[in-house]
């Protein structure tokens, strides 16, 4: 049980906690939610301590991973014919089909 915007959130959170060493990162999401927050609103969100902002605890565990990376962040339309964004909403499709078999909640 949880949001698109969770998991949204949560899939550069665990890109960015594999990469070895820090690195520039151009993160291409179709989820405005999170290029937004990543490059409008962020800054402002933990000014004010996450105060009244959806997903508080992922936004935290983004900063901790993008510390010492350097990301930007470019939203694409999603279901828009872009190669590697419908790649992404298939895999995404399937895992979460694997996951509602098992019945199991991520979050």
């Amino acid at each position: 049980m949880t949001t698109n915007n969770r998991m949204e959130l949560t899939a550069p959170i665990e890109a960015l906690k594999a990469l070895k060493e820090p690195c520039e990162v151009e993160l291409i999401t179709d989820s405005s939610y999170v290029a937004e927050g990543i490059n409008t609103w962020l800054k402002g969100w933990i000014k004010k301590g996450f105060a009244k902002v959806k997903n508080p605890d992922l936004w935290k565990a983004y900063v901790e991973a993008a510390r010492q990376h350097k990301v930007t962040a470019r939203w694409v339309k999603g279901h828009a014919g872009n190669a590697e964004n419908e790649r992404c909403d298939q895999i995404a499709k399937e895992e979460a089909a694997v996951w509602k078999d098992k019945k199991v909640g991520l979050f």
